[in-house]
């Protein structure tokens, strides 16, 4: 009998060490090396069959034309019209790339009770009007899950279902695939953990689509490891994977995440899967994110926007409604900007609060803005334009904690700066659409057409854009730039402080200086009359 082995396997990137080490060496992961024992066969390793190949093929005389054993040609695969299925849901079927590929793989990750199980729950539920639909619940009873299915208002859907009724005719659709009667939906639940249970059942009920919540939950017998660990998923996903191509089923796989937000378990795991699908989200706010990071049969970066409600999660079809602010109503220090998300343009509201400092070193706090850019624009803004963001404290914040970390974004986010310095309101007809470089200028972003149309579509009368670029023919105002200064002087209305505003009034009181004004006396502490010519050079 094979001698076993005693190996130490990273449950965060799946690297392999003879030995057990307090830090991972090849990802820097504390304490994240667990033991596993390999029991080695005693048959011959693949390595030595291809070493008597090679040796063999040195001792024969006789030259043999290359043949093919079982490679083919493009030309000889047979063609298949692969119809993709809608899954009910318009957002999902964004991110998918149009609709769910028959055959395929799909692994969702997202934080604990953020909505993942719920919305493969309401999926289930449309499909199965169609479709053999097999719901794999490794962390939830069957009660449990048909509770949950109750409030989400499908309960029909898992009554069971008596022989008689099963006995329904069944029709095929245009890829042969089995469609469940239009009586009856065809949902099935199976509370289970077992890897070879789910194969048993996958092969009998042959579903058309099976749902695995979650994969961390599922263990193959054969594996000394606990499930969850590195060798439990990257078998049992394998297992899945061979399942689904031969068979044809699809599968959507629900995976959890670490503290870092990356999906629990080997890298392979995201490797194995067709589509790679994150669910994001502030659990102080209702919407939820679904993004897209791998597709292999569409763009990457999508993302779909859903809301939570309390009987479950709703579409939001107009995402640019839900982070823009009340327009009828605007503050100082805002500015609205459209950001695109693969090819979703959004129009988002970004607010900025410029305060002189308390500290020693200035604050810089950011939402939903990338930090490294807000300091870059900071910088370009005191040695390029004047403004003294080295004294104050700057907060920039985007409306719904959206992340519009894109380039594109940057000329929002110092017009909302420069703003609120000077107190004064953006026009909130106004949108702005360009990357800031570091000497000032305004730079080219991509995508332009479609950003300009997203914004003409809500209302917007004006759009401060880089300059150099082609604009199509839409009812907006175009006001192309080539410099940051540009820029501030035409989204901000122009005002000049004179001596007559420091004055005092006829009954002795002198009147307060003007937010610009104050500020200034406060960062610089200099003179009015100082502060006063400033001013006037601030007001551009």
């Amino acid at each position: 009998m094979a001698k076993p082995k005693t190996i130490y396997v990273c449950n965060e990137c799946g690297a392999e060490s003879a030995q057990w080490f307090g830090k991972c060496p090849a990802c820097g992961t504390y304490n994240s090396l667990e033991e596993e024992v390999l029991i080695q066969s005693s048959t011959d390793l693949p390595s030595r069959g291809v070493g008597s190949w090679h040796s063999s093929q040195g001792k024969t005389k006789a030259v043999k034309t290359p043949q093919p054993r079982a490679s083919l040609k493009f030309d000889q695969i047979t063609d298949r019209q692969v119809t993709r299925w809608p899954s009910g849901y318009g957002e999902l079927d964004r991110v998918l790339g149009g609709g769910v590929v028959p055959g395929s793989m799909v692994l969702i990750g997202g934080d604990p009770g953020i909505g993942k199980s719920t919305l493969l729950l309401q999926v289930s539920n449309e499909l199965a009007q169609r479709y053999r639909i097999l719901y794999i619940s490794g962390e939830e009873s069957g009660q449990q899950v048909k509770l949950r299915a109750s409030r989400l208002g499908v309960t029909d859907v898992l009554n069971v279902v008596s022989e008689e009724d099963n006995k329904t005719e069944e029709t095929n659709d245009t890829n042969g695939n089995k469609k469940a009667s239009k009586n009856l939906a065809d949902l099935y639940i199976l509370p289970e953990t077992n890897l070879e249970e789910i194969l048993k059942e996958l092969e009998s009920l042959r579903p058309n689509l099976a749902v695995i919540d979650s994969i961390q939950t599922v263990f193959f017998p054969g594996l000394t490891s606990a499930p969850g660990s590195v060798a439990q998923v990257r078998e049992c996903t394998a297992a899945l994977m061979k399942v689904a191509k031969h068979e044809d089923i699809t599968m959507l796989i629900v995976g959890h995440v670490t503290k870092e937000g990356a999906i629990a378990g080997p890298k392979v795991l995201e490797h194995l899967v067709d589509t790679v699908l994150y669910f994001e989200g502030d659990r102080f706010a209702s919407h939820r994110l679904l993004r897209t990071v791998k597709n292999r049969f569409g763009a990457t970066h999508e993302i779909g926007i859903f809301e939570m409600v309390t009987n479950g999660l709703r579409e939001v079809p107009n995402p640019s409604e839900l982070f823009v602010g009340n327009r009828d109503d605007p503050a100082p220090g805002t500015a609205i900007v459209v950001a695109c998300e693969g090819t979703r343009p959004i129009v988002v509201e970004l607010q900025a609060l410029v305060s002189p400092t308390s500290y020693t070193s200035p604050r810089r706090s950011s939402t939903g803005i990338d930090y490294s850019r807000l300091v870059q624009i900071l910088a370009v803004l005191e040695k390029r334009v004047g403004v003294p963001m080295s004294k104050l404290d700057s907060y920039v914040a985007s409306a719904g904690g959206l992340n519009v970390e894109e380039p594109a974004v940057d000329l929002g986010v110092a017009i909302a700066l420069v703003a609120s310095f000077r107190d004064r309101i953006v026009d909130s007809s106004t949108v702005l659409i360009g990357e800031v470089g570091l000497g000032g200028q305004v730079r080219p972003v991509s995508q332009m057409e479609l950003r300009l149309k997203e914004a003409a579509k809500l209302g917007f009368k004006r759009a401060i854009v880089p300059k150099g670029q082609k604009f199509p023919e839409l009812d907006i105002e175009i006001l192309p730039v080539a410099k940051v200064i540009d820029a501030i002087i035409a989204a901000i209305p122009q005002q000049t402080v004179t001596e007559e505003d420091l004055k005092p009034d006829d009954d002795g009181v002198k009147r307060i200086p003007p937010p610009q004004v104050k500020q200034i006396l406060e960062v610089k502490q200099i003179s009015e009359e100082e502060a006063i010519e400033t001013s006037e050079e601030m007001s551009f």
